[in-house]
């Protein structure tokens, strides 16, 4: 089975950086990853009890992939069973301002969203 990293280079995705970043930060669990570090260190089980819609090996894929791009970091405590925590590093730190311009403009633009979809649905 190919690697991920050997498929991009394939398909030629490897040669666009701008691509590869926002594909992982702006996925589904990566900012909702990103966002519950913001507090501090998790343990893995603490992570997956706050996002109940996602599955463990979708989870350990996300941390994975943050891990590999600097984003969180894992730490693992030699006990048993292993005890491993993440948390957020200063570079996954240097998105919560743009991760909050984000949120901060869903917010406001919220009203005008949901009326827009309100529009559409009703003219299908």
């Amino acid at each position: 089975m190919k690697r991920r990293e050997e498929i991009e280079r394939e398909l030629g995705l490897d040669l666009c950086p701008i691509r590869a970043v926002l594909a992982q930060i702006s996925g589904k669990w990566s900012l909702l990853v990103i966002l519950l570090l913001r507090d501090g260190e998790h343990r893995f089980s603490e992570i997956q009890r706050s996002i109940p819609d996602v599955s463990q090996r979708m989870l350990t894929q996300t941390l994975r992939q943050l891990e590999r791009d600097g984003l969180v970091a894992r730490r693992v405590t030699p006990v048993v069973p292993p005890r491993v925590d993440y948390a957020i590093t200063e570079l996954g730190k240097s998105l919560f301002e743009p991760i909050g311009a984000m949120a901060a403009w869903a917010v406001a633009k919220q009203p005008e969203i949901m009326s827009a979809r309100e529009r559409y649905d009703s003219a299908g």
